[in-house]
C-alpha cells in the first residue's frame, strides 16, 4: 500500500509544479498587485450629458502604504498602460465632478457618443489600488481636450537631433461646422506667458521638433538640463458670419528637460567668394546663440561650400541634407538664389554683389539676401568721436586692396567711430554687427552699430574690410 501512495505521488506531483508553472507564466507580472482597497464607486447614469457637468462625483478608499498624495487616475485599458489624471488628494477621499470625470476620460482616449469600459484606480508612490470599472458613454467638450502629452509625462529633448519629434500634441475633435485654427502653447507651470509651438488647420495633432519645444522653453527661463512642470494647451479658432470664436482647452502639464544647443562655427571657401578657395583664409562667420551670418561678396554662378574649420578636415558642409548628422550635407531649405553644383558646392545665381548669409544653425535653413549696400564703395571715411562725428570732415582712408581700407590714427580710450561711403549720412555706412572688441564683423545701413574702443591713447592701423565684411585695429 505504502508503495502504491509513492507511486501515486510521484506521478501526481509532477502535474501540480507544472500546473503551478503555467499559473505563474500566465500571470501579468507587469501589472502590480494591488495594496489598498478603492471603494466600488458607480455613476447615477450610463450617458453622461453637459447638463451633469456640476453633479459631484465622490471617490473613496482605505489609506496606502508610504506617504505623499494620492492620484486618481482613468484609463480604457484594464493594464492602465495609458491612462489620464482625474485628481489628486491628500486625504483617502477625493471629491470631484462628473465633468471633471467626462475630461479625464476624453484625455484618456476614450470616444464620446459610444458606450466603453472605463477604469479607475487610486495610485500612492509605487503602491496602487485595485481597479474598479464600469460602462459609460462621455459627452463631447466644448473646447479641445488634449490627449498628449499626459499629464505628469516626462519628455527628455535630444540636443543631437534638433529636427526630431520631441512630442507629438494630440487633443479630440470638436465639430464647430467650420474651418477651425488650433494653436498649441507651452509656458512654466502656472505662467500666463505661453509660447506658441506652432497652427494647424482642421487637424487633431502638431508634431513638435526638439529644436521648437526647446527654444520655447529656453525663452521662457527654463535652465538647460533640469526636468520642469510645464503646461500646453490648445487654442482652437474660428470665424464665420456670425464673428469669432475662441475656446482654450485646460491644461496638461507634464515636465520637460530642455538642453544648451551646441552652436558650431561656419566658415566660408569657395570661388565665388572673395578668398577664393583657400581653407586656410575662409571667412568665419560670426554666431549669435543659433544664428550665423556675415554680410561679404558673392559672384553670379560661383561656387562655394562651408567648412567646420579653416582646413579642409574634417568637417564641411553643403545643401541637401541627408540626415541631421550628416555634416557633408547640412542645409535642408535655402534660397532660391541658391542651388546644388558640381562636387557637393552651392552655387550663387544672383547678380555679383554685396549680401547677407545667414545660417540658422536649428532649422537647418541658408538664406542668401542683397545688402542694403549692394556695391562696393569707391572710397570709404573714418568717422566718429576721433574727430567729433562730423560726417563732412570724415577722414578718408587709403584704399590698399580689392575693398579693403586703412588709416592710422590715436584712438582715444573710450572712442566710438563707424564707416562711410561719402562724407555725410545720405548713402552708405558701415559699423559692428555688435558692440565691442578690436575686431569684428560689418554690418551696413540699418544693420550696425558704433565700434566702440576701450584700451587707451595708442596708435592703430584701422583696417575696414567691405569685401569681407571685417574690420580689424592693429596696435603700431
Amino acid at each position: 500500500m505504502k508503495n502504491i501512495f509513492k507511486i501515486f505521488m510521484v506521478l501526481f506531483l509532477p502535474l501540480i509544479l507544472l500546473n503551478s508553472c503555467r499559473n505563474d507564466a500566465d500571470r501579468d507580472w507587469t501589472t502590480p498587485e494591488p495594496s489598498f482597497t478603492l471603494k466600488n464607486t458607480s455613476l447615477d447614469a450610463a450617458v453622461l450629458y453637459p447638463t451633469m457637468e456640476n453633479n459631484p462625483y465622490v471617490l473613496v478608499w482605505d489609506a496606502a502604504p508610504g506617504t505623499g498624495a494620492y492620484t486618481v487616475v482613468v484609463s480604457s485599458k484594464e493594464d492602465f498602460s495609458t491612462k489620464a489624471t482625474l485628481g489628486t488628494s491628500e486625504s483617502t477621499t477625493l471629491k470631484t465632478t462628473v465633468g471633471n470625470l467626462n475630461t479625464a476620460m476624453l484625455q484618456a482616449g476614450i470616444n464620446p457618443y459610444a458606450p466603453q469600459k472605463v477604469y479607475v484606480r487610486v495610485e500612492r508612490g509605487a503602491a496602487v489600488s485595485n481597479a474598479i470599472s464600469f460602462t459609460v458613454t462621455p459627452y463631447p467638450s466644448a473646447v479641445p481636450v488634449i490627449t498628449k502629452p499626459t499629464a505628469g509625462q516626462a519628455i527628455l529633448l535630444d540636443a543631437a537631433a534638433p529636427l526630431g519629434n520631441a512630442v507629438t500634441v494630440m487633443w479630440t475633435d470638436y465639430t464647430y461646422g467650420v474651418d477651425v485654427n488650433y494653436t498649441v502653447e507651452v509656458a512654466p507651470k502656472g505662467s500666463t506667458a505661453f509660447a506658441s509651438l506652432g497652427t494647424v488647420k482642421n487637424e487633431k495633432e502638431l508634431p513638435v521638433s526638439n529644436f521648437t519645444l526647446n527654444n520655447a522653453a529656453i525663452g521662457a527661463g527654463l535652465t538647460a538640463g533640469i526636468a520642469t512642470d510645464v503646461d500646453v494647451r490648445v487654442t482652437a479658432k474660428t470665424e464665420s458670419t456670425g464673428g469669432v470664436i475662441t475656446k482654450v482647452s485646460n491644461v496638461v502639464s507634464f515636465k520637460l528637460t530642455p538642453y544648451t544647443p551646441a552652436f558650431v562655427d561656419f566658415y566660408l571657401v569657395g570661388g565665388g567668394t572673395a578668398v577664393g578657395w583657400n581653407a586656410g583664409g575662409s571667412q568665419l562667420l560670426k554666431n549669435t546663440n543659433e544664428v550665423s551670418e556675415i554680410y561679404t561678396y558673392l559672384e553670379q554662378n560661383g561656387e562655394f561650400r562651408f567648412l567646420g574649420q579653416q582646413d579642409w578636415g574634417p568637417t564641411n558642409y553643403s545643401l541637401n541634407a541627408s540626415g541631421i548628422n550628416d555634416s557633408y550635407k547640412y542645409f535642408n531649405t535655402w534660397s532660391t538664389n541658391l542651388e546644388p553644383s558640381g562636387n557637393e558646392n552651392m552655387k550663387f545665381t544672383g547678380n555679383s554683389g554685396m549680401y547677407k548669409i545667414t545660417i540658422n544653425q536649428n532649422s537647418r535653413d541658408i538664406t542668401v539676401t542683397p545688402s542694403s549696400v549692394p556695391t562696393l564703395p569707391t572710397n570709404v571715411y573714418l568717422v566718429g568721436s576721433i574727430q567729433g562725428w562730423n560726417a563732412g570732415a570724415a577722414i578718408e582712408m587709403t584704399q590698399v586692396g580689392d575693398g579693403v581700407f586703412e588709416h592710422t590714427i590715436v584712438i582715444p580710450d573710450g572712442a566710438e567711430f563707424k564707416f562711410l561711403g561719402q562724407q555725410d549720412w545720405s548713402g552708405m555706412e558701415w559699423g559692428n554687427i555688435h558692440t565691442g572688441g578690436n575686431s569684428g564683423f560689418l554690418g551696413p545701413n540699418g544693420d550696425n552699430n558704433n565700434i566702440q574702443y576701450n584700451g587707451g591713447g595708442n596708435t592703430y592701423v584701422i583696417t575696414a574690410n567691405i569685401k569681407l565684411g571685417v574690420y580689424k585695429l592693429t596696435p603700431q
